[in-house]
C-alpha cells in the first residue's frame, strides 16, 4: 500500500479528533495486553521444544485459530475485499483461492507434522541428512520470509504515522522502527506460545470486525442477497460487466495468464510458507495437526465470505468510482465502507466502526510479522548455527539465546529494509514471496515427503536453482519495473509483461528437483536402505523425535 492510498483511506476511517483518540486508544490497549500476554504466556524454561513450539500445549482449536491468524495478513485482508470492489468476478476468485490454499494444506499437514519436529530444515534433513540441507532450508525461508517482512512492516509503519497525522518520510520510517521493535519484543519474550496467543486475539478482533462489516452490509439491503449484487454491480461502474473475469490485468491472454499465475501463486504458495510449516509443528502429532487445518478451513470459509460481502457492499455503497480514484486496486474500500456506514450508525456506534477497521488492520501486521520473524530466526539459529554450524552439538539453552539474538537479527534487517524503501510501492512483494515458496518450498516438502528416489543433489537443485531462477524472473517482469505498480517505476527494463511470474517460476522448481535427483542418483546409485526406512516409518506413522 502507497502512502496516498493509505492517507485517504485513514482520512475515511478517522475523520474527526475524536475517532482517531479512540482509535490510537485501541491501539495502545492492543499493545500493552499482547506485550502482557506474551510475558506471561512465554516460554517457561530455556528448551527449544517451549520455544519453538509452546511445548505443543495448544488445544486443535487453538491452534486452529493460531494457523488461520498465519494465513491473513493485511495484504490479505486490504486485497480480496478491495478486489472484489472494483473488479467483482476476479475478488470473488481471489478469496477463494485463499481457502484453497488451506484446503491444499490439509493434505499435507499430517505427513508433515510426522517428519517435522521445529523447521523446514527437520522436515528436509530427514532425507538428506548433513548440513548442505539445513544450509539449503533456511536459504530457502529467508529467501520467502524477508520480502514478506519488508512488505508488513513498511505498511504498518505507514499506517501508524498516518493515524498520528502524520504525512512526511520521516516520520514513516521511525514509526516502522516502532512497529519493528514491538514485533521483536514478541517474537523474543512469547516464543511461539507468546505469538500464537497474539495470533488468537487477532484473529477474534480481525474476525469479529468482518462480521459487523457483513451484517451491516445485508441490513443496508434488508437482508436481501439479490438487492445487494444488483448494487454493487451498478455501483461498480462495470455494470453488466462486473461479474466476468478480466478487470484486474486484462481480459486478453496475457492477462488471463496473469491472474492465473496469481491464483497459482495464492495457492501453491499460500499453502507452504515458511511460518505456516512451523506453525503446524506446534501440533501434538499429524491427527491432531489434520484436525486443527480442518477447523482452520471452516473459520477462513466464514471469514473470506464476510469479506466477499463486504467487497460487494463497498462497491454499492460507497462506488467504484470513488474506491478507483483513490488506489486502483482498491485497497482502501473497507476504510471508505467503514466511514459510509460509520456516518450512517448512531453515535458511538460509528465511531467504534472506525476503530475496529482500523485496529483490525494493524493487529493483523503486528502478528504475522511476528509470526514470520520467528521461523526466519528459527532458520537462522536451529538450522545454521546449531547444526550446520556446531554439528549439532549445542544445549539447548545456548540454541535458545541464539534464537532470541537471530529474532534481533532478522527483525533488525526487515525493518532496516522497510524504513529505507519506506514511500515505494511495495505490493510486489507479495509476488515474490508466493512464487518463491511455491517453487522451492513445495517441491522440496513433495518430493521429499513423497518421492522415494529425491536425494540430497535434487533438494540443492531445487532450492537453490529455485531462488535464482524465481528471482531472476522477478527482475525481469513487470512487478519489478515498467509499470505504475512497480517496485521500481521510474525504469523500464522487463521482459516478461507479467505481474506474477509463478506459472513459470514453479514448473521450473520441480522440473529442478526431478532433473538433481537423477543426476545424483546416476552419481551414488546405491541407497541407504536404512535412512529410507526410518523416512518412511516417521512420515506414514509419525515416529518417535529424537
Amino acid at each position: 500500500m502507497n502512502d496516498l492510498s493509505l492517507a485517504a483511506g485513514f482520512t475515511s476511517v478517522s475523520g474527526g479528533s475524536g475517532d482517531r483518540t479512540m482509535v490510537l486508544t485501541a491501539f495502545m490497549a492492543f499493545i500493552v495486553l499482547s506485550l502482557l500476554l506474551c510475558v506471561l504466556a512465554g516460554p517457561e524454561d530455556d528448551t527449544t521444544a517451549d520455544f519453538y513450539t509452546g511445548n505443543r500445549s495448544l488445544t486443535p482449536v487453538q491452534n486452529a485459530l493460531a494457523l488461520t491468524g498465519d494465513y491473513i495478513s493485511a495484504a490479505t485482508l486490504l486485497g480480496v475485499s478491495g478486489l472484489v470492489a472494483v473488479a467483482g468476478h476476479d475478488g470473488i476468485s481471489l478469496a477463494v483461492s485463499s481457502c484453497l490454499a488451506v484446503g491444499l494444506f490439509l493434505l499435507l499437514a499430517g505427513p508433515l507434522r510426522n517428519a517435522g519436529r521445529y523447521t523446514l530444515g527437520d522436515i528436509l534433513a530427514l532425507r538428506a541428512p548433513g548440513s548442505a540441507s539445513r544450509i539449503a532450508s533456511a536459504t530457502a525461508t529467508l529467501a520467502v520470509c524477508l520480502p514478506f517482512l519488508v512488505l508488513q512492516l513498511a505498511g504498518a509503519g505507514s499506517a501508524t504515522a498516518l493515524l498520528l497525522g502524520l504525512t512526511s518520510l520521516g516520520a514513516g520510517q521511525v514509526c516502522t522502527v516502532f512497529v519493528g521493535a514491538l514485533m521483536i519484543c514478541y517474537a523474543v519474550l512469547g516464543g511461539m506460545r507468546g505469538t500464537s496467543l497474539v495470533q488468537i486475539v487477532k484473529v477474534a478482533v480481525v474476525f469479529t470486525t468482518m462480521l459487523l462489516l457483513a451484517l451491516l452490509v445485508l441490513r443496508h439491503y434488508d437482508f436481501d442477497p439479490g438487492a445487494l449484487l444488483t448494487a454493487a454491480e451498478r455501483g461498480s461502474g462495470l455494470h453488466d460487466r462486473y461479474f466476468e473475469p478480466g478487470h484486474t490485468v486484462g481480459n486478453s491472454a496475457g492477462g488471463r495468464l496473469d491472474f492465473l499465475s496469481l491464483q497459482l501463486s495464492v495457492v501453491l504458495g499460500g499453502a507452504c510458507m515458511p511460518h505456516i510449516l512451523m506453525r503446524i509443528n506446534s501440533a501434538a502429532d499429524g491427527a491432531t495437526a489434520r484436525r486443527a487445518t480442518r477447523y482452520a478451513i471452516a473459520i477462513m470459509a466464514v471469514l473470506f465470505v464476510c469479506v466477499v460481502i463486504a467487497g460487494l457492499g463497498a462497491a454499492g455503497v460507497v462506488e467504484g468510482q470513488k474506491i478507483r480514484a483513490v488506489d486502483s486496486s482498491g485497497q482502501m474500500a473497507l476504510f471508505f465502507l467503514a466511514g459510509e456506514l460509520g456516518d450512517s450508525a448512531p453515535g458511538l456506534t460509528g465511531s467504534v466502526l472506525h476503530t475496529a477497521v482500523a485496529c483490525s488492520v494493524f493487529v493483523t501486521v503486528l502478528a504475522v510479522v511476528a509470526g514470520i520473524a520467528l521461523s526466519a530466526a528459527a532458520a537462522l539459529a536451529h538450522d545454521l548455527h546449531a547444526h550446520a554450524g556446531r554439528k549439532g552439538r549445542m544445549s539447548e539453552r545456548q540454541e535458545v539465546r541464539s534464537a532470541r539474538w537471530a529474532v534481533g537479527a532478522v527483525g533488525g534487517l526487515g525493518v532496516f529494509l522497510a524504513a529505507m524503501t519506506q514511500g515505494r510501492n511495495l505490493q510486489s512483494l507479495t509476488h515474490l514471496a508466493l512464487a518463491l515458496a511455491a517453487s522451492t518450498v513445495l517441491p522440496a516438502c513433495l518430493y521429499g515427503l513423497f518421492w522415494t528416489r529425491y536425494n540430497r543433489t535434487g533438494l540443492l537443485w531445487t532450492v537453490y536453482g529455485g531462488v535464482l531462477c524465481t528471482t531472476a524472473l522477478y527482475v525481469c517482469s513487470l512487478a519489478f519495473s515498467g509499470a505504475p505498480t512497480s517496485l521500481l517505476p521510474e525504469h523500464d527494463f522487463h521482459l516478461i509483461g507479467l505481474q506474477s511470474t509463478a506459472v513459470m517460476a514453479v514448473p521450473a522448481g520441480f522440473l529442478l528437483g526431478w532433473a538433481g535427483s537423477v543426476v545424483g542418483q546416476r552419481a551414488r546409485p546405491a541407497d541407504d536402505t536404512g535412512a529410507d526406512g526410518r523416512w518412511r516409518e516417521r512420515v506414514l506413522v509419525g515416529a518417535r523425535e529424537e
